[in-house]
């Protein structure tokens, strides 16, 4: 008996998948649950398991392809007596590996070869403008689908916030521009491309905007706006970003774009912390059963921060400033492959040992690839830790659609001066990047306060 696989919805609001890893081939023997392949969406990376024991008979959609949720990604053979069939024509996946990934090759210096990622030029698409194409879904499209009026004249079109946002700053008529998305949704690449052409605009086109930071076109997230004749020379090597640096580059840029970031530094004091953890972290892990590191002190004082001063604890929507009544608390985990972001839910109910436990939990699951897309949704602040790799403090930027985030940096003995004495004290550099729209310097420094205040007089019980 023939088993389809499909491509599952990893929550409600994704919409496709790419598959980046078979962790089986065609005539291996799987178990139920067997871990069967690896996905990476908008939200989340994780292992499917197998939805039936038998034999992986066929492979239908190939290592980085990207597809719609409930596609038939794989066939398996419940009875596991079929002979399995090829993964794919040879010819299909050469012709899929050379769209998807660059060549290693040097190109000629009089017209170097732009990355597959890049927009063809607006001048080959008015030349020979093709049929629209079936609908798909592009890799590093993190766009949601959604049903909205357009910019300009015309019916409703398919597009996402962001795509219609582009639009209106550059006065495209959506109707008019042809969507390669799944159901014929307008996608960011398309507007992109409709941009660049000039077409389908509504009026006059304003003024070109400023280059986002690190040097990227605001109209186009992950392309480098500079000649390519200054990026391919000498002996290089191309690597294709992957679909969650693909992502983390689109969020980046966007909030960037999105926040006016300022920064605000504060030194704190952490020896009575740092004694109380060589004390206690033996016994913590004994009876607790999860490790004591400094995390869930700066997730505790975070959320007294918050809790005294809510406007750190909101998000913006338009003209309007959403303040959250829950603390959720998103901690940055690195990850070998990336960044990633899990949330701890209602950090306000916990304890230390709630929000010990809760961190620990979801950092590896986070390195094993176990977290739900629920799990890495709705924070409402964030934190970052460049110091566990040695870093003195950073200049994080926003996760949006938070107003802030709060950077920690390396925890080292430093001279202090104390009651006119010189002492050594273990001291870290605190960061706050805020977005400037609704949090003023005032409120940013109190809120650190409050944050230096807890931590260097703190009372809780750890147990």
């Amino acid at each position: 008996m023939a088993v389809d696989v499909i491509m599952p919805q990893m929550g409600e609001s994704i919409f496709e998948g790419t598959i980046t890893k078979w962790l089986k081939k065609p005539g291996d023997k799987i178990d139920r649950d067997e871990p069967l392949f690896e996905i990476s969406t908008d939200k989340v990376d994780a292992e499917i398991p197998s939805p039936s024991a038998g034999v992986l008979k066929e492979i239908k959609v190939t290592e980085g392809q990207t597809v719609p949720i409930q596609t038939i990604v794989a066939v398996i053979d419940a009875d596991g007596s079929a002979k399995p069939a090829p993964a794919a024509p040879a010819k299909a996946a050469e012709a899929s590996k050379a769209a998807q990934a660059p060549a290693a090759q040097v190109p000629p210096a009089t017209a170097p070869t732009p990355p597959p990622s890049a927009p063809a030029p607006a001048a080959a698409k008015q030349a020979a403008a093709p049929p629209k194409p079936a609908p798909s879904l592009e890799p590093g499209n993190s766009e949601l689908p959604s049903m909205e009026p357009s910019t300009g004249p015309g019916s409703r079109v398919r597009s996402s916030p962001l795509v219609r946002r582009m639009a209106r700053e550059h006065q495209i008529d959506l109707s008019q521009v042809p969507g390669t998305g799944a159901g014929g949704r307008v996608s960011k690449r398309d507007i992109v491309s409709a941009i660049e052409s000039g077409g389908a605009a509504t009026g006059p086109r304003p003024a070109a905007p400023p280059p986002a930071a690190g040097g990227a076109p605001a109209s186009a997230v992950l392309e480098i706006a500079v000649p390519r004749e200054r990026i391919y020379f000498g002996h290089y090597e191309v690597q294709p970003m992957s679909v969650m640096r693909q992502k983390i580059a689109e969020h980046m840029v966007l909030s960037k774009r999105t926040s006016p970031h300022v920064y605000s530094v504060e030194e704190v004091d952490l020896s009575g912390i740092a004694v109380l953890r060589n004390k206690m972290k033996e016994k913590f892990e004994e009876e607790a059963g999860t490790k004591l590191t400094f995390m869930p002190f700066f997730i505790r004082s975070a959320v007294e921060g918050l809790r005294a001063f809510p406007t750190v604890n909101a998000s913006v929507d338009g003209t309007n400033v959403v303040l959250h009544r829950e603390c959720n608390i998103g901690v940055a985990v690195a990850l070998d492959w990336g960044l990633i972001v899990p949330v701890i839910k209602n950090a306000e109910e916990k304890n230390f040992l709630g929000l010990a436990r809760a961190m620990n939990d979801l950092a590896v699951r986070a390195r094993a690839k176990k977290l739900k897309p629920e799990e890495v949704a709705e924070s409402t602040f964030s934190i970052t830790n460049p110091g566990v790799f040695g870093g003195l403090f950073g200049l994080p930027v926003i996760n949006q659609p938070n107003v802030a985030i709060l950077g920690i940096g390396a925890i080292e003995k430093r001279p202090v001066v104390i009651d006119d004495a010189i002492a050594i004290r273990s001291m870290a550099y605190l960061t706050l990047s805020y977005d400037h729209r609704v949090v003023d310097g005032a409120v940013a420094h109190q809120f650190m306060g409050k944050v230096k205040h807890t931590l260097e007089n703190w009372t809780e019980s750890i147990l």
